[in-house]
């Protein structure tokens, strides 16, 4: 059976691309566009919150367990559908994130995010998923007030809702993180040092870093590192490491008087004229243009 596109103007109210759908313990339907049962796919991704009681969540064709407690993303256009939904309560968080401003610098630096948000959903298998984060009855209670809140505005739509709703997202999203990083069990270790090396990265990426420092820190061979992190990100660690400092550098030219030479050697590069190449190859101009027509940028 083909799968079905869920389109977002169903979910979302524009022009704020969050949403909460609960899925009660009834075989019904919630709405005409209800495709919990049905194999389906989406642009956004769906943060999903077992209430209670359990089931099976088909995803790209493997079938996870799951119960109350349990909560994991689904990424776009990843095939699912839920099986057993008269045994289950659930609640979606939708959002889209490409449409938001996501702090990804600062959600980087909470090990849980990446491994919740970034590792495990694309490296997701039967042996990983077993150890994904479940939430004892004070914590997932903690966790459905917050989604409460989240429904609550995005439902009233009083003025400034969207800033309101992306704040209580970034809430739930952080809460979520923080708890992720908590877990350190053998079967799930290799995604949680993943994690870790990601953050510690995204703090410390002025430090001297090679491949092989990198997966030592990983506590794996420099293969694997690179199998594990381009899988996650599409990139080397190397490459992502480059993108980090050279953000870095694009807000101390725009915010200080460093020289050139002086914001390269404070991000990481010990030689400004290889700064200046990757500047300008990742940015399309020069690091001296870039402080000099970011102004304007802004102004226009």
């Amino acid at each position: 059976m083909n799968a079905v596109k869920a389109l977002g103007k169903h979910y979302f109210a524009p022009p704020c691309p969050i949403a909460v759908t609960t899925v009660s313990a009834a075989a019904t339907p919630r709405h005409e566009h209800d495709l919990t049962d049905v194999m389906h796919y989406h642009d956004f991704s769906e943060l999903v919150v077992i209430s209670a009681g359990e089931g099976i969540q088909i995803i790209n064709g493997v079938e996870y367990p799951v119960s109350g407690g349990d909560v994991f993303l689904l990424q776009g256009f990843s095939e699912h559908a839920f099986r057993g939904r008269e045994k289950i309560s659930l609640v979606n968080i939708q959002f889209s994130p490409s449409l938001l401003p996501m702090p990804l610098a600062f959600l980087r630096k909470i090990p849980g995010y990446n491994v919740m948000f970034q590792l495990e959903p694309v490296l997701r298998s039967p042996r990983n998923f077993k150890h994904r984060l479940h939430l004892e009855e004070s914590e997932l209670s903690k966790l459905e007030g917050i989604v409460m809140r989240l429904k609550d505005e995005l439902q009233k739509q009083s003025a400034g809702f969207e800033a309101a709703g992306f704040g209580i997202l970034l809430e739930l999203i952080i809460f979520i993180s923080r708890r992720h990083s908590e877990i350190h069990t053998h079967n799930n270790a290799a995604l949680v040092r993943m994690g870790d090396v990601i953050s510690r990265l995204e703090r410390d990426y002025a430090a001297s870093w090679t491949l092989k420092k990198i997966a030592r820190l990983a506590r794996t061979s420099p293969n694997n590192l690179l199998r594990l992190f381009k899988a996650a990100t599409g990139e080397s660690p190397i490459d992502y490491l480059i993108k980090i400092r050279l953000h870095r550098a694009a807000e101390l030219l725009a915010g200080s008087d460093l020289s050139v030479t002086e914001t390269a050697f404070r991000c990481g590069f010990n030689d400004s004229n290889y700064f200046s190449k990757k500047f300008n190859s990742f940015y399309q101009m020069p690091p001296r243009k870039y402080r000099m027509v970011l102004p304007l940028l802004k102004k226009g």
